[in-house]
């Protein structure tokens, strides 16, 4: 049956690398994530980390219809006598379903395989990998056909879409509830803002932006607005809490869809797309992909498919110097595209460093804020097909009769050989994987007697090396061009130092920009004369490590321990007496 079920599901639409085989990804998800910190709340009116679930329904892809009744998965074990508006999906709703209230029996599923986070807090960060791997994966496929009663093979064969929805289980007055995104925005309708004046963090923002849509589909639109910031109730009821998975033979057309991507000024980039097929595409007639960017256009020839597969294709180009928007507009000659708009944003990375350091900077509120971690791409992989002939010779018989005489004769075979052979495909597999060190030290000239502690109000230097190692020809990648450092004084955000490329290529290394405050240009940040004794922790960001699957970063940090301050190396003598 696994064997079946790989056979006729199609490759994710996202390009997320999954390495849990225990969940082997098998869907295709049109899934996205986003939220900000959220607390619990207090009171009458909260909501607590994990307290969430996901409500899954079987939509007929053909006229959108669900056939099955909405099944709950959570992995808590909400009371059955909780406020709910019964099994209704966001299609349901769209189709003149009205909220209704209910108090019968709450009644839901609990996976044996516990769902990942959905909603973000300050307790929860979702993986936008986690999710698609689960949703996507065979056993929950089988779960979902074992839950609603549906054949599993007819749930796969290509005609149905499994509709997901974020559910939240809240306390709202007293009264312990359970919603989707929709019914919070209905809810809060009818309250007339009630809900959200209470609850918005969770309702207007984390609950509707923990799913959404990368691409436009069962009709509803793909989002693209902010990710982390509240919502309105239209937006939540129009294109948010939900997310698709499809599979193999669903009808499908070439997508026409607009994803954001942001660039560096100046910086080598990759742009990339995937092209599907459903026929061959042979060398006898390639496909080509025209990528149009700003005034120029760039042609990739001569790909291949086999039947039924796709393969990333791109284009290495360098962004201009000067921050601009730009719209990337790509066409195929066969097959369909990931993408065929997309727009980007090229910013310039030197335009916001901390301002100049003064003796009399003193604060007394500073509290020492949680190092940030960013998410970390180290690896990615492709391939590239590409396709031979395999003779196979055969004979095509012609067989004629000869007259020899009035009843005499013979056949002859005037056939021919025919080659009736076949393409086979072979796929070229590539890896590039980032690595990267990082050295924070005393500036050379201030007193510091030891390489890991400093006294505040000096400046610190900041290293870094970094290798890209690949089994890929340099048309497929570019090295580490870009280092970003933040620190803690400024809690990890609003200033940031850019540092230069010290060498380049694969083992790229950089280091600080001089310091325009510095008496000596040193490449150094100064440290604040206020900052209290302990660890001085600031992070750095490489990127813009390009590969065909997106750019790899990597987040760097170490620490030197401040103890004492610039202060108790002066010394103020007295005036010599006349």
């Amino acid at each position: 049956m696994k064997r079946t079920f790989m056979r006729t599901l199609i490759l994710l639409l996202f390009a997320v690398l999954f390495t849990n085989s225990a969940i082997y990804a098998e869907g295709d998800g049109n899934i996205d994530i986003g939220g900000g910190g959220l607390g619990s709340g207090t009171g009458q009116n909260y909501w607590n980390t994990n307290d969430e679930g996901v409500r899954v329904t079987v939509i007929r892809a053909a006229d959108q219809t669900p056939v099955t009744t909405s099944i709950d998965f959570t992995n808590r074990s909400p009371s059955n006598s909780l406020i709910h508006f019964g099994k209704v999906s966001k299609i349901h709703y769209r189709n003149g379903t009205q909220l209704q209230p209910s108090t019968a029996p709450y009644t839901y599923v609990q996976p044996s395989e516990p769902i990942p986070y959905i909603i973000k807090s300050d307790r929860a960060q979702p993986s936008l990998e986690e999710i698609k791997k689960y949703f996507c994966s065979e056993y929950m496929a089988k779960r979902i056909a074992s839950a609603t009663g549906m054949n599993y093979d007819t749930l796969i064969n290509g005609n149905y879409k499994l509709l997901i929805e974020p559910i939240a289980y809240i306390t709202f007055q007293g009264v312990k509830m359970a919603m989707t995104a929709h019914e919070a925005a209905l809810y809060d309708q009818i309250l007339s803002g009630g809900l959200r004046s209470k609850m918005v963090s969770l309702t207007h923002q984390n609950l509707p932006l923990a799913i959404f849509l990368e691409t436009p589909d069962l009709g509803f639109p793909a989002w693209d607005g902010s990710t982390n910031s509240r919502v309105n109730n239209d937006q939540i009821i129009s294109s948010l809490g939900l997310g698709i998975v499809r599979f193999k033979d669903a009808p499908t057309t070439p997508p026409s869809t607009e994803t954001s991507l942001q660039y560096r000024t100046d910086t080598d980039v990759i742009t990339s797309v995937h092209l599907s097929t459903n026929t061959q595409i042979t060398p006898k007639s390639p496909a080509s992909v025209t990528f149009s960017i700003m005034g120029s256009s760039y042609t990739v020839t001569n790909i291949v498919i086999p039947d039924g597969d796709s393969q990333v294709v791109w284009i290495k180009w360098r962004t201009p110097s000067k921050p601009q928007t730009a719209t990337i507009q790509i066409t195929s000659s066969n097959g369909w595209l990931s993408e065929n708009t997309i727009r980007v944003s090229i910013v310039d990375l030197n335009q916001n460093p901390p301002p100049d350091p003064k003796a009399t900077d003193q604060t007394s509120s500073y509290v020492p804020p949680s190092v940030p971690s960013y998410s970390n791409q180290l690896s990615a992989s492709w391939g590239v097909w590409s396709a031979s002939w395999h003779t196979y010779w055969v004979w095509i018989s012609k067989w004629q009769w000869y007259t020899t005489g009035k009843d005499t004769g013979y056949w002859q075979d005037n056939g021919h050989w025919q080659d009736d052979g076949w393409w086979d495909y072979t796929r070229a597999s590539y890896v590039a994987t980032l690595s990267a060190n990082q050295s924070l030290l005393p500036d050379p000239k201030s007193p510091s007697l030891f390489s890991n502690q400093m006294k505040s109000g000096y400046g610190i230097e900041i290293n870094t090396t970094t290798a890209l190692s690949s089994n890929a020809p340099s048309s497929h990648i570019t090295g580490a061009q870009h280092a970003i450092s933040y620190f803690p004084e400024f809690a990890y955000k609003k200033y940031w130092r850019l540092h230069d490329v010290k060498s380049s290529e694969y083992s790229s290394s950089f280091w600080l920009k001089p310091n325009e405050y510095s008496t000596y240009q040193s490449r150094v940040h100064f440290t604040p004369i206020w900052f209290p004794d302990g660890f001085y922790t600031p992070i750095t960001q490489i990127m813009d490590a390009w590969t065909p699957e997106g750019m790899l970063t990597i987040q760097l940090q170490n620490s030197i321990t401040i103890s004492g301050n610039l202060f108790s190396d002066w010394h103020i003598a007295p005036e010599n007496p006349k």
